[in-house]
């Protein structure tokens, strides 16, 4: 039997380890990454939510690992999801922020996604929901490696009925492939609509080895949910959002399970980053963490993500290594024996975690960028340096209410602080004059940070910056 990091967190605390097993055929594994929008660390009943239940998400951890310590690789959607796509942090190629329908930017063609890279070794490739990393022509998932779309090109927020931009944002379009199929869709029916999309996908191609990404909307506001869930949860729309997405993981794993499938599919279940809290009761919850989307404390990127791979994933594990959104590339690679981008790339494998060999620590440090290209905080897994900066926090406002946002300060000025996250995932007690030693280590690896991608906070530009 392999070690099983436990967790300090009191709600995982009820898995157990069980035997680990072996994939028949590595090369032949298929990929399903189910993505959320804005959805906190304490959104799932297994971390925490009690005025709903998710038990079919829950159960791809209680069957498979509860990676604890993941972190998006930004807090906000474009950047976090150019990121994830890439296996590189995302001002490495020129992205912050969140995309509307009027930017020109997206991945340039010096860059490979994942797609691109699982094409080159036979996969069928899909995206299904939302896409958000350029919506101009030449950057739609069709023309990044992407054989399907079916999908909203950016938030389904950016739209006329926006609460406090009316009528700034265009009509919402709803692309198939190419081609705009619809506009102002029935979002009530997007949950449903793109898992239907996925189920297709995964018949279409249950012979041949597939990737798909299921990015859901939601929860990201608007809120919207499907007529089955509509005022069932006791928490209200937020909670049947939640209940509709959980049914949506509940037809793919009977799909997979129905097709003899789930030995030879790894799934995986996450958010692009933490819950967007002055939206009140249309929000997310942090689960105790500190602040939420659009900041570089731990309620901003660290977010639940859940791997399962049928006789091979060890059954019920908690793992506590550190883990980001840019490692799925270089995983995926690994699994599928397929040859890395040529230009450099900043995620790491972690196949050897996804089986259970929990004594490996493949992600040794984690840069916390935001804006334009601030490097904020850097971790090495145990303790976190803040630097000073200016910043979004939550706590200081009243939150909205029924889908109207409340006010957040957006120029809070935050000083430099350091955190045990064993002890304070919150980031509630600064030891920064306790332990000069720690800091010492912390600010070596920050500065090999600005060396090579910059840091505007400290003027340096970086020597491996990609800018189209």
């Amino acid at each position: 039997m392999k070690k099983i990091v436990t967790s300090s967190l009191t709600t995982l605390g009820l898995f157990a380890a069980v035997g680990i097993g072996s994939a028949k055929d590595n090369s032949r594994v298929n990929f399903i990454l189910i993505h959320l929008d804005d959805m906190g660390y304490g959104d799932l009943s297994l971390t925490g939510a009690s005025s709903y239940s998710t038990p079919n998400i829950d159960k791809l951890g209680q069957n498979g690992i509860f990676f604890t310590h993941y972190y998006s690789a930004q807090a906000v959607s474009s950047a976090s999801r150019a990121g994830l796509l890439t296996g590189c942090y995302p001002n490495r190629i020129g992205f912050a922020g969140a995309l509307n329908p009027r930017s020109d930017h997206g991945i340039g063609d010096q860059e490979e996604t994942i797609a691109q890279v699982l094409k080159k070794v036979g996969y069928a490739t899909s995206v299904f929901g939302k896409w958000h990393v350029g919506s101009k022509y030449e950057y739609l998932p069709l023309q990044k490696g992407f054989d399907e779309f079916y999908g909203i090109p950016y938030s389904h927020d950016m739209w006329p009925n926006h609460p406090t931009a009316k009528n700034y944002y265009p009509p919402l379009p709803l692309y198939d492939g190419n081609e705009v199929v619809e506009t102002m869709p029935d979002i009530n029916q997007f949950t449903q609509l793109f898992t239907k999309k996925s189920v297709e996908f995964i018949e279409k191609n249950k012979k041949n080895p597939f990737f798909l990404y299921l990015a859901h909307p939601l929860p990201h506001v608007p809120l919207a949910v499907s007529e089955k869930f509509r005022g069932k949860s006791e928490q209200g729309l937020y909670g049947d959002v939640m209940m509709d997405i959980d049914n949506s993981v509940m037809q793919i794993m009977q799909t997979l399970k129905k097709l003899k499938l789930e030995e030879k599919t790894i799934v995986i279940f996450t958010s692009d980053n933490g819950p967007w809290l002055n939206y009140g009761n249309h929000a997310g919850s942090s689960g105790g963490l500190r602040e939420g989307k659009g900041t570089t404390f731990e309620g901003g990127q660290r977010v639940p993500c859940l791997i399962y791979w049928k006789g091979v994933t060890p059954n019920g594990a908690v793992c506590n290594k550190m883990i980001a959104g840019m490692d799925f590339l270089p995983t995926f690679a690994s699994l599928a024996k397929a040859a890395l981008p040529k230009n450099k790339i900043d995620g790491v494998d972690i196949s050897e975690l996804i089986k259970g060999n929990f004594d490996t620590t493949p992600r040794k440090t984690l840069y916390y960028y935001y804006k334009k290209n601030s490097l904020e905080a850097v971790s090495n897994g145990s303790w976190k340096l803040v630097f000073p900066h200016s910043g979004r926090s939550y706590y200081e406002y009243e939150a909205g209410k029924d889908g109207i946002p409340g006010r957040v300060q957006g120029n809070k000025q935050f000083e430099k602080e350091l955190f045990d996250l064993r002890r304070d995932p919150g980031e509630q007690y600064n030891v920064l004059n306790q332990h000069p030693e720690m800091v010492e280590i912390l600010e070596k690896i920050a500065q090999e940070a600005r060396e090579d991608l910059g840091d505007d906070l400290t003027g340096y530009t970086g020597k491996n910056r990609r800018l189209e």
